[in-house]
């Protein structure tokens, strides 16, 4: 079971509670990593349930039944800027009650943050714990644990005291409830770590402390004055994030650009003591390249659906030109050669009309059927009622198989809509279109109510242009099968493998 999926299950904490309690979990990579250490996430359950099994009332610390209650590992955070101490998950497992669990169950009825040593499952000298309850509103609602060992810990310098420093600042903020903020919603973005750059400010807005990768972001974003002891006005300049943060006392999470040097993901995390913002911590990412190549590839995009575009018009030109080929031609077999080669032409138009609109390689083929049935529709010239019934959907279909399908969809409704009644008397005509797809194969079958195929008929031996294009087709571009029938009317069914290993060459 997940983080998410336990903490969703703590039937003792209110919806508010737990987005507070997802909202730290969704944030304290930030914390593993200015400490140096594991985190593990506590929550008490009363003996003998499951985690987020009833728990009336909800306990809260110093209360009658506080012995009684497990504390369990709901959430586990490894540090990016030093080695874990774990190798395996602790998530779903109980605090030691002769190790760690004591220090966690005296941070739970005290509401202080606690600290000792404490032999650690799975680890065989005895580790540090500090131990800091998670406060929401009036309650403590979890005890959160980090962990570290002095024998393989970093080693201590400028930086490392600096961050330990943020990090003890943010876990009194969370003892007292004020950390994380409460937005409303728990923490999902994908914000800058503590590795990609920390630059520390004091109550006065100045630079009080500045890593070398947030250094080189700054240097990236054209800023090479001194940074330690002046403000941030030049990247004030170009964003009002650090302002907001300390009017706002929230979190702001923004992207500064600025031309032609680069482009920065700037977290800005305000520092808070009654009430009061006394500082900010700003995480900042260069994400220059990055940009540059999400750049790249929308103009690539971009070019795909000018190009698809283009082929779409050249073949409306060509379609065009067609007709009126036709139209300058008496009638006879001549005439009826160039009009179903039109038809064709846009059947083919149809599908690079769609990919101008989206340039990826699957084309969302439903989108494509009710033009087809459009097309068929336009080559009624009699007085039947012809109606085209659409059932099931192809889904999204890659481009080299929605192109030929097309054409081969827009010759059997043509067929069926030109031959079904020849030599009968009828005033309409129902002709159904049915999809099943499942991987890895297409099904897709025509049926119509008319006089269906002469006795004998072969799919193999078919004289009929329009046909044999369908067969050919099917079998040679796209691997499929092909078999007619009759069922009280013509019946076509096709099969057509889906997968790119299948289809042929």
């Amino acid at each position: 079971m997940t983080s998410a999926e336990l903490v969703r299950r703590l039937e003792q904490l209110s919806e508010a509670a737990r987005v507070h309690l997802e909202s730290l979990m969704g944030s304290w990579g930030m914390l593993a990593d200015l400490s140096f250490s594991d985190l593990v996430c506590y929550v008490p359950v009363v003996a003998g349930r499951p985690a987020g099994g009833p728990q009336p009332g909800g306990p809260q610390p110093g209360g009658a039944g506080d012995q009684q209650l497990v504390f369990v590992a709901v959430g586990q955070m490894r540090p990016t800027t030093s080695q874990t101490l774990f190798a395996v998950d602790l998530v779903g497992q109980a605090a030691d009650e002769a190790g760690e669990g004591v220090l966690v169950r005296e941070a739970w009825g005290s509401g202080q943050i606690v600290v000792g040593d404490c032999p650690y499952s799975g680890e065989t000298a005895p580790v540090r714990c500090q131990c800091i309850p998670v406060r929401f509103e009036d309650s403590i609602i979890a005890v959160l644990v980090r962990v570290w060992s002095p024998r393989t810990g970093r080693r201590t310098g400028g930086l490392e005291r600096v961050y330990r420093r943020i990090f003890e600042r943010l876990a009194s903020m969370v003892a007292a409830g004020l950390f994380p903020f409460h937005t409303g919603v728990a923490a999902v973005t994908d914000t800058p770590r503590v590795g990609d750059g920390v630059i520390v400010l004091d109550e006065n807005r100045r630079v009080t402390f500045a890593s070398p990768n947030a250094v080189n972001a700054l240097h990236r974003m054209g800023i090479v004055s001194q940074i330690v002891g002046s403000g941030l006005e030049p990247l004030e300049a170009e964003t009002h994030a650090v302002s907001r943060v300390f009017t706002g006392r929230l979190p702001v999470i923004e992207e500064i650009e600025r031309r032609p040097e680069g482009v920065v993901a700037v977290h800005c995390i305000p520092l808070v003591e009654a009430d009061v913002v006394v500082g900010a911590v700003l995480l900042l990412r260069d994400v220059t390249d990055l940009r540059r190549r999400d750049r790249l590839l929308l103009s690539k995009d971009a070019a795909i659906r000018e190009v698809h575009h283009r082929v779409k018009n050249n073949l409306q030109t060509i379609s065009s030109l067609l007709r009126l080929q036709s139209r300058r031609m008496g009638a006879g077999p001549g005439q009826d050669a160039l009009v179903e080669a039109e038809r064709r032409v846009r059947a083919i138009a149809v599908v690079h009309e769609v990919l101008a609109r989206e340039p990826s390689a699957q084309v969302p083929f439903g989108e494509i059927v009710p033009s087809l049935v459009a097309l068929a529709g336009d080559a009624v010239v009699d007085a039947t009622k012809v109606a085209i019934r659409v059932s099931g959907d192809a889904g999204d279909l890659n481009a080299d198989v929605a192109t030929p399908l097309s054409l081969i969809i827009a010759e059997l409704l043509q067929n069926a809509v030109e031959h079904a009644h020849v030599g009968v008397d009828s005033a309409s005509l129902l002709v159904d279109l049915s999809f099943r797809p499942g991987p890895p194969k297409l099904e897709v079958e025509v049926r119509d109510d008319g006089i269906g195929f002469p006795p004998g008929f072969d799919v193999d031996r078919t004289s009929g242009l329009g046909l044999s294009i369908v067969r050919d087709l099917v079998r040679s571009q796209l691997g499929g099968s092909i078999s007619v029938a009759n069922d009280d009317g013509a019946v076509v069914r096709l099969v057509i493998p889906t997968a790119p290993d299948q289809a042929a060459g």
